[in-house]
């Protein structure tokens, strides 16, 4: 899994890519991106699989924050980012969600 962060010189937004290798998607025919940035919403953001066999989507997000979000596989496994800027306990359950920071 992969985080790509894209800071135009002037501005206060960043293009984020969201990315997830075949090796992590296995046998997933949709995944959802869903986090703070677009309110938890499992069907608007979801990432596009490419010849590669890789998953991806870019938002563009705005600067200065923090964003908690988390994949769902399927609709119904939800995964973390392995490489999530960090970490935040999710006040659904006992999980944490995956945070990038732009």
């Amino acid at each position: 899994m992969a985080l790509y962060k894209a800071y135009p010189k002037a501005g206060k937004t960043c293009k984020v890519t969201f990315e997830l290798p075949e090796e992590a998607t296995r046998g997933v025919s949709s995944i959802a991106l869903v986090g703070d940035f677009n309110d938890w919403d499992q069907k608007k953001d979801l990432l596009k699989k490419n010849k590669d066999g890789l998953f991806s989507l870019t938002l563009t997000l705005e600067q200065g924050r923090e964003y908690q979000f988390r994949y769902l596989m399927d609709g119904s496994r939800w995964e973390n980012d392995w490489s999530a800027d960090k970490y935040s306990a999710s006040s659904f359950g006992n999980c944490d969600n995956s945070v990038v920071i732009v």
